[in-house]
């Protein structure tokens, strides 16, 4: 029989939860009855709301960073075009879940940076591997003559890693992949031509 892991799926439910209600709205009291756990778990596993919102937060970029790279590193694929899977993915996962759910670091970043200094931090840190993610896929871009090398592959990278972010948040606000895919259009067609 296998060992049920409580702390592990406390955040996993957690994570759920958050990502369709956020931060604020997600109690401790809905939470332990999804997990099925006495409140006394919780306590045991996390001193506090904050520590368990860190660990979703950690939770969610062990997850997730690993596939950004995975994507972004590619070298079956030219570096404009890893950028483009990327986009094209994200944007194919919110069409899939009718632009319900976004990207859970952006939604804590919109609901928490001016809430929770330790919140803040932690999310810049995200948002920044991610940022240096796409700089070095810019810089390949640029090596490979991809991209002209005039470009300040930091600034874009922070320009897409913004755009990316708020085309998602748009995409949940109107209900529809529309601002994502103009992004992406205007990204390849313009942008990075």
């Amino acid at each position: 029989m296998e060992k049920k892991d409580t702390r592990s799926d406390i955040i996993r439910i957690g994570t759920e939860l958050i990502s369709r209600h956020g931060y604020n709205a997600t109690g401790i009291d809905l939470l332990l009855k999804e997990a099925g756990v006495p409140k006394g778990s919780f306590y045991h596993y996390f001193k506090s709301k904050e520590e368990f919102g860190l660990a979703v937060i950690d939770q969610f970029a062990a997850f997730y960073s690993p596939r950004i790279t995975a994507l972004l590193t590619d070298e079956t694929c030219t570096p404009l075009g890893r950028i483009r899977a990327l986009l094209e993915r994200t944007l194919a996962q919110l069409t899939q879940n009718h632009c319900s759910r976004g990207c859970l670091i952006g939604n804590l970043g919109q609901e928490m940076a001016d809430q929770n200094e330790r919140f803040r931090a932690r999310l810049d840190e995200i948002f920044d591997a991610w940022k240096q993610l796409f700089a070095a896929c810019l810089q390949e871009a640029q090596t490979a003559q991809e991209l002209d090398s005039r470009v300040n592959a930091d600034a874009m990278a922070s320009f897409i890693l913004s755009g990316w972010e708020g085309a998602i948040l748009r995409a949940k606000v109107m209900k529809s992949p529309q601002p994502l895919q103009d992004f992406i259009e205007v990204l390849f067609k313009v942008t990075l031509r």
